[in-house]
């Protein structure tokens, strides 16, 4: 259906049923030309079925970005099927890092069910990741669109950033002198980078102007950091039932994420108690998460945390104002998935 037919925004529920309809058959079959042995990990790994290849109805995400693809095509007039090949890869390379972070984590689970790492091994959890970060630029390659050069060497570069992004990610974990600065750049290296990318690609596949695509690409980006707050606070405070990963499990590994850095860094009673359980082998922050917490909340971190979401949110829906008379469907349906992520639950 064209964007504009109707200018009724869905249901962001709906609308993510609807990115999923068209994306993940061009998923199904990408992943079937992988190795029989990779597929079948990728396979668990993306909720299709069980360790014994049984079909499933496990979750395989929300699946934000394919879906920021596809409406950020439509907010520059185009369609959004001829999206679907970057919406797939921008999928394709979030699983790619989701089955390498929950290796470097250490973590035993992934959307309610044992992370693959821990179900088919640590090797061939990293090798699944290899291939399905090369199977995200054959998509691109082999799309024959006309943007798909350019959108490869886009693609690249956010994986590079990302990569550089998780690379300081784990080296915070050894570093005791963290700025607010500093952590918010590895954010926007890390999460943000690809949301905005999925923006940027989006709008390239509909063929738009380097203004158009810029614009989506700040409004992704913004919209990265702030869904990077939230996932944070979650990652303290969430409830592990709802979130699929485990209570503290961030505190344990002793992460900088941006609440604690703002807490480290806030010079306060709290903020100084909190550092002196960070350093040394962390011990004191495994044997009680719960009191590290604490410290994090009353240093001013968590408030801090929710200030900045709402703001970079509120940031990134006035990237959205050039698009609203032209594209105003799909500018209320990206304002109300943006509100979704931000404020989820925490």
């Amino acid at each position: 259906m064209p964007p504009e037919t109707t200018t009724r925004a869905r249901p962001v529920r709906e609308v993510l049923a609807w990115s999923r309809g068209m994306v993940q058959p061009a998923l199904r079959a990408a992943v079937d030309g992988l190795p029989a042995s990779v597929r079948h990990v990728a396979g668990y790994h993306l909720g299709w079925w069980d360790e014994h290849g049984d079909p499933t109805d496990a979750g395989g995400g929300k699946a934000i970005r394919p879906v920021l693809a596809q409406l950020a095509a439509e907010a520059v007039g185009g369609d959004a099927t001829t999206a679907v090949p970057a919406a797939a890869a921008v999928e394709l390379v979030h699983n790619f890092t989701l089955l390498h972070d929950d290796v470097l984590d250490g973590d035993r689970t992934r959307r309610h069910r044992p992370a693959a790492w821990h179900v088919f091994g640590v090797p061939d959890a990293i090798l699944t990741g290899d291939a399905m970060l090369a199977l995200a630029f054959d998509v691109l390659a082999a799309s024959g669109h006309p943007a798909a050069l350019s959108g490869v060497r886009v693609l690249n570069a956010a994986v590079l950033d990302l990569v550089g992004g998780e690379q300081a990610d784990l080296a915070f974990e050894r570093r005791h002198d963290i700025g607010v600065a500093e952590c918010v750049a590895m954010v926007e290296h890390k999460t943000a980078g690809l949301l905005a990318c999925a923006c940027a690609l989006g709008a390239m596949f509909a063929g738009a102007g380097p203004a158009e695509v810029a614009g989506l690409r700040d409004f992704g980006l913004r919209l990265g950091v702030a869904f990077q707050h939230v996932d944070d606070l979650l990652g303290i405070w969430g409830d592990a039932t709802v979130t699929g990963k485990p209570v503290h499990g961030d505190l344990r590994a002793r992460k900088k994420s941006l609440p604690v850095v703002a807490a480290l860094t806030s010079d306060t009673p709290a903020g100084r108690e909190l550092a002196a359980l960070y350093e040394g082998d962390g011990q004191p922050v495994a044997a009680d998460p719960a009191r590290a917490a604490r410290l994090v909340e009353e240093a001013g971190g968590r408030a801090w945390s929710e200030r900045q979401a709402e703001l970079l949110l509120d940031q990134a829906l006035r990237r959205l104002d050039p698009i609203a008379s032209s594209a105003p469907r799909a500018a209320a349906e990206l304002a109300a998935l943006a509100r979704t992520i931000v404020r989820r639950d925490h």
